[in-house]
């Protein structure tokens, strides 16, 4: 693989895919000479008397003395042990003493003073240039470590991706952060972009003492330096998951409860013991029916079963106990009762995403409609699929079809419209990058509203002019 730093323009490449989104590996330590094959690796746990070796290969992955190799210095790490969840970077040495974790920071550091001022940071729009972001990020890791990590927003977490919502800039911002060792707590992709997360150092666990040395090692679930990840609701993204919930003690009375639930409008409270302790709830059904059944019962009586599950639980596998139910109580990062989630709450999050599916597919009709009846169709595969591979009829086209068709200056004089091409053709390019989020489901935030109206006016326009 040639070396991407290399050429004329081998210091701003270099800058552009190290500090852009994308996870160091030990084949760019390798490539830049931070590490060299053959090296030796050890990996020392005083605590337990162990010390693990390993050599660097020519493809950047670490050999174990069993002739293993892994890519991940975690997965190395783990299974080099036979146990528990390591951070690799922070877990292999090199023959100076210094840490992987140390070479990469070297590494970064060298990309961000070669980084051009002026460069790019992609298709998205920033007022964070690359550099800036990894001056952030390296200061976020110091104050982890010092124990005083930062907190902000996950919106202002974005904000330093230029991005306002959740989706493909993910893993961006995952890989980031794993470059410092570095991960929020809660998930950032977890929880509602209101929500505050702190950016805190990847943990090193450790199995308990009564584990098996020599176990089959499991896969680690959170090293920092793995790239698999899914997209997709979680119950910590519905407003209401993490809002804080009003409770009531075990020993409370039937007229502490019914007061609390008329002056909130509520259904069913949450008994809790303590904010980690569930006891169960009551509901106005609950009441009644220990009512019915002894007028004199104690609370006790009309406590019923609470589902409880975490704020990262995919919120699809939540679906059959809220139509059970009607709700289920969620627990945070700390495993404290943080929030309730109730059918309604799911209805209106798929309620807003199925509007958006709807005006995005309001947009892909109208474009096509327009396109079928102003051009013939060899006019349009003649700048769509000129080897005519894959557009046989004009319901074949994509998004990025309708651009090519009206970005071309004949095909736009065509239309005849009185408007300018080129800002037609920017606001299709912004719409195209919301769609394909929505489309494939990248992201699990609504729209913000600036980005529904954007599609409204658009179809608007499409509206009057495609007549």
């Amino acid at each position: 693989m040639a070396d991407s730093a290399d050429g004329p323009n081998g210091r701003q490449s270099r800058a552009s895919y190290l500090l852009d989104g994308r996870r160091v590996t030990l084949a760019d330590l390798l490539r830049n000479g931070l590490l060299k094959e053959g090296e030796r690796l050890t990996f020392r746990r005083p605590r337990v008397g162990e010390t693990h070796h390993a050599t660097v290969t020519s493809k950047g992955f670490i050999r174990l003395e069993d002739g293993e190799e892994f890519r991940s210095p975690s997965k190395a790490a783990t299974v080099a042990v036979g146990y528990g969840t390591f951070d690799g970077w922070e877990a292999w040495q090199v023959d100076d003493l210094r840490l992987l974790t140390e070479l990469r920071q070297q590494l970064l550091d060298q990309a961000a003073e070669d980084a051009d001022p002026a460069e790019a940071d992609g298709e998205r729009l920033t007022s964070v240039r690359p550099s800036e972001r990894h001056t952030r990020l390296k200061k976020a890791r110091e104050l982890a470590e010092a124990g005083r990590p930062q907190s902000l927003t996950v919106q202002e977490l974005l904000g330093w991706w230029g991005a306002t919502g959740r989706g493909l800039v993910n893993e961006l911002i995952e890989a980031e952060l794993a470059n410092h060792s570095l991960i929020t707590s809660p998930g950032f992709d977890k929880v509602p972009l209101t929500a505050t997360v702190e950016l805190v150092k990847a943990a090193e666990e450790e199995a308990p003492e009564d584990i098996q040395v020599g176990a089959p090692a499991p896969t680690p679930s959170s090293a920092p330096d793995e790239e698999s990840r899914e997209n997709g609701l979680t119950v910590g993204t519905l407003p209401s998951a993490l809002g804080g919930v009003v409770s009531v003690k075990p020993t409370a009375t039937f007229e502490e409860v019914i007061t609390l639930m008329a002056l909130h409008d509520f259904s069913q409270l949450p008994v809790l013991a303590g904010p980690h302790n569930l006891r169960g709830a009551v509901s106005w059904k609950s009441i009644a029916r220990a009512r019915h059944a002894d007028p004199d019962a104690p609370l006790s009586q009309a406590i019923m079963d609470a589902r409880d599950v975490r704020y990262d639980h995919d919120l699809i596998d939540v679906l059959p106990a809220l139509a059970e139910s009607d709700f289920v109580l969620v627990r945070d990062q700390h495993n404290a009762i943080a929030g309730i989630v109730t059918a309604a709450d799911v209805a209106r999050a798929y309620g807003d995403l199925a509007s958006h599916f709807l005006l995005i597919g309001e947009m892909d009709r109208r474009l096509r409609q327009i396109i079928a009846g102003a051009f013939t169709l060899p006019e349009v595969t003649g700048l769509c699929d000129p080897a005519g591979e894959r557009l046989t009829s004009f319901g074949d086209m994509t998004i990025g079809d309708y651009l090519r068709v009206m970005e071309n200056p004949e095909r736009w004089q065509q239309l005849g419209w009185p408007l300018d091409r080129k800002v037609f053709i920017g606001r299709l390019e912004e719409i195209r990058r919301i769609r394909n989020n929505v489309m494939h489901f990248n992201s699990s935030d609504p729209l913000p509203k600036a980005d529904v109206d954007k599609i409204r006016n658009l179809n608007k326009l499409l509206r009057e002019y495609g007549e």
